[in-house]
């Protein structure tokens, strides 16, 4: 039995300290998922609270430890101010205690398991061995799942090897709360320190190493925000790093307090950087990409962006709502049942949740597909049939869409076919591409309007400032009707947006619409289309590079314009 789900006292409960990393939620360990997914109840700091939460059940009771008094704390260094944030889930009966270990024992009454995250490490970034003696003076069990450390991770994200085949000693080093004699036995060493300190710290640490005993021309790494899409890195020496952060223009700002990590020694030197800085150059690292899809829609297409580097923003541009004359949907739903159909066949999520939910309403389920013949036009549509118990029998093999569904679909055989009839639910505004097709091949079709597709809500007005004000650094268009609805609900793109679009028609409507298109899928997929905006970015990353100039993304070049860090 794994650690992480045994079981809790019927009076103590269970605590979980929870190392999140350092801010990239793919760093999050296994048995981390596995405490979050058992947890009744989520104690996390405010900086690690999106990364945990994610994987926490409904229902869990998450309180925010927010850090403070200081907004130049480190992250888990500050007093805690527990605060129940979210006003849906489960009440834990928490009192409103600022002491960080009295709200994790009184989280942990009554048997409740509770899981206390905290940013990086619990050992090495957080200060939770008080807690954790708390713990053990009350009888509560408790167990420690480590995490990616700040000092290790980052580094490791920003292309500094730490050790080398000679097996160079490292030091780590709070800037902090290092002492005099700290800094003298590492400026006596010629290893690798790592110092945890702020963006404004930064030369007074290396003024100390330098007083300590190390040389002026030591290399230095500088990163911030490691880990994430925001990460930046500067490389200098220990006696050039303030000239470099106020060069550029790094400093002084009101964001000086901010975390980072400085990694100082041979083992860090600019060339040696520039070959493993493997995040960093990512083709679309940092760029914010507008994705006109609804979340479920965008799933696969924002993960591959975030392969990328990329940081997708879903807006929708539809909405959907069911159709004005429900009849035609419910007798073919019933016919279903009866035996009407020899095929259904999906060719949206969309079409998938109408047919869902009508199921719902009669009270069936997937059982009622039992002797017909499924298909789903590709991927995404094939998941949602699955999640609702329904395994489709055809997918197409080439290209996702209507005509690659087409390809592969058998002709009617009144041999092996006992019912020639197809029912097709769809959308309102679909092309009767695939209702000609399947004609061809000698089926009947029954193309019914399982829902409608309205022009969505405007997006937040933040949201449209960014787009018509030149806020994303690219837009993927996947059909038509994206570009008409974006532009009509929150304006045309700003000329330095980088437009993509799935394929011929959708590009010309795009110019129709006064816009300059910059990538074109090699064949209409959304995942190809993502790859060839990935491509455009490696070689506009590429050109800058070979022609000496910094490497930016299209929202940073415009003229007199304030740089916009990703979210």
């Amino acid at each position: 039995m794994s650690p992480t789900t045994l079981s809790a006292g019927l009076e103590h409960g269970h605590v979980t300290f929870l190392g999140a990393g350092p801010g990239d939620p793919g760093l999050l360990t296994l048995r981390a998922v596995e405490a979050l997914a058992n947890a009744d109840v989520l104690v996390a700091e405010h900086e690690v609270l999106d990364v945990v939460r994610t994987h926490a059940r409904p229902g869990v009771a998450v309180v925010n430890t927010e850090a403070g008094p200081s907004p130049d704390s480190l992250p888990g260094t500050g007093a805690p101010h527990p605060t129940l944030v979210d006003s849906t889930s489960k009440s834990a009966g928490l009192p409103a205690v600022r002491d960080a270990a009295h709200l994790v024992m009184e989280a942990a009454r009554g048997g409740r398991r509770v899981v206390r995250a905290v940013s990086g490490d619990p050992g090495l970034d957080a200060y939770a061995a008080e807690e954790m003696l708390a713990c053990a003076a009350a009888g509560v069990p408790f167990e420690v799942v480590p995490g990616v450390a700040a000092a290790v991770g980052v580094p490791a994200y920003a292309g500094v090897p730490l050790r080398d085949a000679q097996g160079t000693d490292v030091r780590f080093v709070d800037a902090r709360t290092a002492s005099d004699r700290c800094w003298t036995e590492v400026g006596a060493s010629d290893g690798t320190v790592v110092v945890s300190t702020t963006l404004d710290s930064v030369a007074a640490a290396a003024g100390e190493l330098v007083s300590a005993g190390r040389k002026p021309d030591t290399p230095l790494t500088v990163t911030v925000a490691g880990t994430t899409t925001r990460q930046r890195t500067w490389t200098a020496t220990l006696g050039t790093i303030a000239q470099t952060l106020k060069q550029a223009k790094v400093l002084p700002s009101p964001e000086g307090g901010r975390p980072v990590i400085a990694v100082v020694g041979e083992r860090s030197a600019p060339a040696q950087r520039d070959q493993l800085a493997w995040f960093e150059s990512k083709p679309l690292f940092g760029w914010k990409v507008l994705v006109p899809r609804t979340k479920e829609q965008a799933a696969s297409l924002s993960d591959q962006l975030r392969s990328y580097g990329a940081v997708p923003h879903e807006v929708p541009t539809i909405a959907v709502e069911p159709p004005r004359t429900p009849q035609q949907m419910e007798r073919a739903v019933k016919g279903l049942v009866t035996g009407r159909y020899e095929w259904i066949a999906f060719t949206s999520v969309n079409a998938v949740k109408a047919v869902r939910e009508k199921f719902e309403e009669y009270g069936l389920d997937a059982r009622a597909f039992a002797g017909i013949k499924v298909a789903a036009v590709g991927e995404q549509t094939a998941k949602a049939l699955i999640a609702f118990g329904v395994k489709p029998d055809l997918v197409p093999s080439g290209e996702q869409s209507a005509a690659g569904l087409l390809e592969d679909w058998p002709p009617y055989d009144p041999v092996f076919d006992p019912i020639d009839r197809v029912f097709l639910p769809r959308a309102d505004i679909a092309t009767e591409t695939l209702v000609a097709g399947l004609i061809e091949l000698g089926w009947e079709v029954d193309d019914v309007t399982a829902y409608r597709t309205v022009r969505a809500s405007p997006p937040p007005a933040e949201t449209r400032e960014a787009i018509k004000g030149g806020g994303f650094d690219a837009v993927l268009f996947t059909s038509s009707s994206t570009v008409r609805n974006l532009v009509g609900i929150a304006g045309k793109p700003h000329n330095v947006t980088v437009i993509a679009c799935i394929g011929p028609a959708t590009a010309k409507t795009a110019e129709e619409h006064g816009l300059r298109v910059d990538v074109m899928a090699p064949e209409p997929s959304v995942l190809k289309l993502a790859e060839a905006l990935a491509d455009f970015g490696l070689r506009r990353r590429a050109a800058a590079l070979e022609a000496g100039d910094p490497v930016t993304r299209p929202s940073e070049r415009r003229p007199g314009a304030r740089r916009r860090r990703a979210t």
